[in-house]
């Protein structure tokens, strides 16, 4: 299948989940409403999540979808993701910028010019606050930390795909703690990951991937992130069997974020960091696809697993 075709697959399913209602279209690609239909797959998915998760003893952390501005600009994200960033900006002109504002408005021209950068950015990722946030505990105990997240995140994808979604919520599980605790972690949650998909009777599979870094060097971190084998997703096909999409990740980020932050484990070490993230509107749109817009008429085997 060509890029034309992926495309065209795209745009068609997502006007069969319009016109199912399942989403609701808002005149921007990538930013949709959601039914109450979806947002029952969605929390289900999520109580799945937990069941499986939930006994490991993380401490349950819930962040707005917007990160201190300050944490944003130390985590370097605009060194690898400048095209992903989103920026909150608010008027900071006089009352006759306003006018001028309002005059630019009525003619239909950019409005924009006064606007100024406030304290706060979207966030890009769900793990994002967590990491300033365990940081300032001082030094971790011996056994490490795990956090629970959950939040909505922005990315700045303008797509057709709706699994491509400019606003999205993201799931994930954040161990924190010496290298052994960290690989642990995620060999766990690979098993994990790829049992409690398939009780969903869905076709998967798990392979090595990397990060859609940027620029030149990008190209680089890319190739050393899956020589590394840094990073593996869990692929479902929604739009394209030939093209499936990550549902699921599991990141492995060594000592980053430990340096970036100042992390250090009980010894004095620095702290590795390691994460699985679970792409919830994903998930449902997987869902969806593989067992059709009906959830009553789902495969009962499904059904168990998701409502019991």
């Amino acid at each position: 299948m060509n890029m034309v075709d992926i495309t065209a697959a795209q745009a068609a399913y997502r006007d069969e989940l319009v016109d199912a209602g399942l989403l609701i279209p808002t005149g921007v690609d990538g930013l949709y409403g959601r039914s109450g239909v979806f947002e029952d797959v969605v929390e289900r998915f999520d109580a799945l999540v937990t069941r499986w998760g939930g006994r490991d003893g993380a401490e349950v952390m819930r962040f707005p979808p917007a990160l201190n501005r300050q944490y944003f600009e130390e985590s370097e994200y605009l060194k690898s993701f400048p095209h992903l960033a989103g920026t909150i900006h608010s008027f900071g002109g006089d009352e006759k910028a306003h006018r001028t504002l309002l005059r630019r408005l009525e003619e239909g021209q950019d409005w924009t010019e006064d606007q100024v950068a406030t304290d706060v950015v979207m966030t890009p990722a769900a793990c994002y606050p967590v990491y300033p946030t365990i940081a300032r505990r001082g030094p971790l105990p011996g056994e490490g930390k795990l956090i629970d997240v959950f939040s909505y995140c922005f990315r700045h994808e303008p797509s057709i795909d709706p699994a491509r979604m400019q606003l999205f919520r993201m799931r994930e599980y954040i161990r924190i703690g010496t290298p052994d605790q960290v690989v642990e972690f995620r060999e766990l949650w690979l098993e994990r990951g790829r049992e409690m998909m398939g009780s969903l009777d869905m076709p998967l599979d798990v392979d090595v991937a990397n990060d859609p870094f940027f620029g030149r060097a990008g190209a680089m971190l890319s190739n050393s992130q899956r020589e590394q084998k840094l990073k593996f997703e869990l692929l479902i096909p929604i739009t394209s069997r030939e093209k499936p999409t990550a549902c699921l990740s599991f990141n492995y980020h060594q000592d980053h974020f430990g340096h970036l932050w100042d992390i250090h484990t009980a010894d004095g070490g620095v702290a590795h960091t390691a994460c699985v993230g679970f792409g919830m509107e994903r998930v449902a749109l997987a869902l969806f696809r593989h067992h059709g817009f009906d959830t009553a008429a789902w495969p009962a085997s499904v059904r168990k697993v998701l409502w019991g």
